[in-house]
C-alpha cells in the first residue's frame, strides 16, 4: 500500500511517500480504509524530533483518520466491514490502511461526511478533555481561549459554546478574527494587548485560560482569571515553554492545570468512547463542525506540515488520501 514515511528527522522536506507492507487485522485492532487523514501540530514536531514521542525511523505518520472499516480483528464486536468511522492512534494515519485498537476506533454520526470527520478526533477529544474533564467547564462561565482560529482553537471555541461557555477568542489577524466569529464565539480579541481588553469585558476575570500557545502570554493570561479561576496549559505552539511563579496562584487564588490528553488516554484506553458518548449530542446536531482551512494529496503530506508551521491556519489541515466525493453524508452538509 501506499503511505507517508519519515525517514530523518529534519522537518516537513523529511517526509515521502513509500511503498509498504498493509498491517494485519490482529485480535483487538480494525483496519480502516482512509479516506482522509488530519494533520496536526505534534507531527510536525515530530518531523524535527522535537516532540516526546518519537518512533525508531523510518515510520509512517499520522494519527487521526477518517474512512470506513475494512476488516476486524479477533474479539472486535462493535463494528463491521462498511462502517463509517474514524480512528486515533499514535502513528500510521498517513495511508491507505491503518490499523487502530478498537478502543480508539468511534463511529461518525450520518450526517458528518468522512471530509469534515477527520478534522474532528484529536482536537475535539483534546478541547473535551482540558474543558470538560480538566477544567470542569459549566454552563455560564467564561473562556479565554488563545489560538482560536487553529485546529485545536477552533475546536476549544466550538466545544466551550455547546457546553454553554462564554468566549473569548485571542487572534492574531482580521482573516482569524472573521474565522472565530463565524463559530460563534461572543468576543473576539487581538493577541497583542489582549489583558487589557479581555479586562474591559470581564473586569473581575475569565473562569478558565486554554493554551496551547504558550510563550511571553503566559503571565497576562494568569492576570485575566478570576479568583478560584484555571489555567489550562495545552501546549507550546509559540516554542517558549513559560515558568510560573507559584506565589501569583497563592496570593490570587488560581490554578495551572495540566492538559496532556495522550498521557491520561495511555491508561485509560475506555476514555476516547467515553469522550465521544458524551460530544455524541453535539456532534449528531451539527454544532462541532470543524473549519477545514486546506486539503492536500497525500503525496503532499510536508507541503501540509509547513502550512501548519506558516502560523496562517485557520481550521484544520487535511490529507486526501482516498477521499470520496459520493460520501453520502457530503451533501448533506
Amino acid at each position: 500500500m501506499k503511505a507517508v514515511q519519515l525517514n530523518a528527522t529534519d522537518g516537513p522536506s523529511s517526509l515521502a511517500l513509500a511503498d509498504v507492507e498493509a498491517p494485519a487485522a490482529e485480535p483487538g485492532t480494525v483496519l480502516i480504509d482512509v479516506a482522509y487523514a488530519g494533520v496536526t501540530f505534534p507531527e510536525l514536531l515530530q518531523s524535527r524530533g522535537q516532540y516526546q514521542m518519537q518512533p525508531p525511523l523510518p515510520y509512517t505518520m499520522g494519527s487521526e483518520v477518517a474512512g470506513t472499516v475494512r476488516e476486524v480483528g479477533e474479539g472486535v464486536t462493535d463494528f463491521a466491514v462498511g462502517d463509517r468511522v474514524l480512528g486515533v492512534a499514535g502513528t500510521g494515519g498517513y495511508a491507505e490502511i491503518m490499523a487502530v485498537p478498537a478502543a480508539s476506533v468511534l463511529p461518525l454520526p450520518e450526517t458528518v461526511s468522512l471530509q469534515a470527520g477527520a478534522g474532528m478526533p484529536m482536537n475535539l477529544l483534546t478541547a473535551d478533555f482540558a474543558l470538560h474533564v480538566r477544567g470542569n467547564l459549566e454552563a455560564g462561565q467564561s473562556v479565554l481561549i488563545h489560538g482560536a482560529a487553529g485546529g485545536l482553537g477552533s475546536a476549544l471555541v466550538q466545544v466551550a459554546l455547546a457546553y454553554g461557555a462564554e468566549v473569548v477568542a485571542v487572534v492574531s489577524t482580521e482573516e482569524k478574527a472573521e474565522t472565530v466569529t463565524n463559530l460563534g464565539a461572543q468576543h473576539v480579541v487581538f493577541a497583542d494587548g489582549f489583558k487589557t481588553e479581555v479586562k474591559e469585558i470581564f473586569p473581575h476575570g475569565v473562569d478558565l485560560v486554554a493554551d496551547p500557545v504558550g510563550g511571553d502570554r503566559f503571565t497576562d493570561s494568569l492576570r485575566c482569571l478570576t479568583t478560584f479561576g484555571t489555567l489550562l496549559v495545552l501546549g507550546f505552539t509559540a516554542g517558549q515553554i513559560p515558568e510560573v511563579k507559584v506565589n501569583r496562584l497563592l496570593l490570587n487564588n488560581i490554578s495551572v492545570a495540566g492538559v496532556g490528553w495522550g498521557a491520561a488516554l495511555a491508561g485509560r484506553p475506555e476514555m476516547v468512547a467515553q469522550q465521544w458518548e458524551s460530544l455524541w449530542p453535539h456532534l449528531s446536531a451539527g454544532i462541532l463542525n470543524p473549519s477545514i482551512h486546506a486539503v492536500l494529496p497525500m503525496q503532499e503530506a510536508g507541503k501540509a506540515l509547513e502550512i501548519i508551521d506558516s502560523r496562517s491556519v485557520r481550521g484544520k489541515v487535511l490529507l486526501d488520501v482516498n477521499g470520496d466525493e459520493n460520501d453520502p453524508a457530503a451533501s448533506a452538509r
